[in-house]
């Protein structure tokens, strides 16, 4: 009894394993605009970090990224909030530069969790950095 019952604990592992699918970050088509503020390596920099946490995203897959504007990222406001949110996670870390970008990807055909099934999203990434620092992802969403 105590085998048949490993062998179906087995069998259910390796069902749940191939069903898990990671997040696809190939093939995504950058827009990096045009920007007086940012070198293509700082964006780069900053894509690396927004695709890290979109592989967390199981079965949904990147499409696009496209830089704001340096209006966006040279706005004093945006540079508050993103220390507020900073002072916000009791973190003590003084940015003076931010970065966003826009992104579309689809969710997963089956959908599951928060995702509506095979569904196009658009959304916002916001990341900021002390000058020429490394990018924190600060926020993202609608």
């Amino acid at each position: 009894m105590k085998k048949v019952i490993e062998m179906v604990v087995c069998c259910m592992l390796i069902v749940t394993l191939v069903g898990c699918k990671n997040a696809v970050t190939t093939n995504v088509k950058i827009d990096y605009g045009t920007s007086a503020i940012y070198t293509k390596e700082d964006m780069d920099s900053a894509i690396d970090t927004i695709k890290e946490t979109f592989k967390s995203f199981e079965g949904c897959e990147l499409y696009t990224l496209s830089y704001s504007s340096d209006d966006v990222c040279r706005d004093e406001e945006n540079i508050a909030w993103m220390n507020d949110l900073e002072r916000a996670n009791d973190n003590k870390q003084i940015f003076t530069q931010c970065i966003m970008f826009d992104s579309s990807f689809r969710s997963p055909k089956k959908g599951g969790g928060a995702w509506e099934p095979n569904e196009e999203y658009t959304w916002s990434w916001w990341l900021a950095r002390s000058e020429g620092g490394e990018w924190k992802l600060m926020t993202y969403g609608y």
